[in-house]
């Protein structure tokens, strides 16, 4: 799975470790979060993050 980095605060989304503060579950995929997700650092919308590679 593909880890994706926040353009505004460099947060990094693994989805190995999911997302605690938004109560995601480990081994949820980026492309599986919620429209409505944002970064859980500075609140930036998905849009505003990348894959890392």
């Amino acid at each position: 799975m593909t880890n994706y980095q926040c353009k505004t605060c460099g947060y990094i989304y693994d989805p190995e470790k999911g997302d605690v503060f938004h109560e995601i579950p480990p081994g949820t995929p980026f492309e599986d979060l919620p429209k409505d997700w944002t970064c859980p650092v500075c609140g930036a919308s998905k849009i505003a993050f990348q894959p890392l590679n």
